[in-house]
């Protein structure tokens, strides 16, 4: 990925949205660019990964037992949308894979990328926490509101689907 390709996509991704533009030419030269074919796995249940990914372009299904006849999809990801948050931060497995629903593109930061940061630049270290931090609550407000439309549909078909 060239410095620029890299620039470009860092600003118009969620981390982009919290740093300044000297700053994310701080962060830049430390990602890296993935090409996915459609079908290809980005992460895979029951794994860790280290990375933080933001999905530039194309679709990822985010899928229980992908690849297998039981595959089921729980929900797609679209650009803009950040990939593996949680497993970057705590490096806990996965609980579904992420697989390219036609041809995307994401680029990725490792977390030990961002670590060596810390005595240098924390503001950049915290930015992209809070913009984790962000994304999470974004993805547990999209839960609870579903629940709750959930519980309604539930209640007024008095227990019968």
């Amino acid at each position: 990925m060239t410095e620029s390709a890299a620039y470009e996509a860092l600003r118009a991704s969620p981390l982009g949205t919290e740093l300044s533009e000297v700053q994310c030419r701080t962060l830049s030269p430390l990602l890296s660019l993935r090409e996915l074919a459609d079908g290809e796995v980005l992460l895979r249940e029951g794994t860790s990964d280290s990375h933080l990914y933001a999905l530039i372009a194309g679709s990822l299904a985010v899928a229980r037992a992908a690849g297998s006849p039981e595959e089921v999809t729980l929900f797609m990801l679209k650009a803009g949308d950040l990939v593996g948050e949680l497993s970057f931060l705590d490096d806990n497995v996965h609980y579904a894979s992420v697989v390219s629903r036609g041809s995307s593109r994401v680029f990725a930061l490792e977390r030990s990328q961002l670590e060596s940061l810390l005595d240098t630049e924390p503001h950049i270290v915290y930015r992209v926490m809070r913009a984790i931090t962000r994304r999470v609550h974004q993805v547990q407000h999209r839960l609870a509101a579903q629940s709750a439309e959930l519980s309604n549909y539930i209640f007024k078909q008095h227990g019968r689907y």
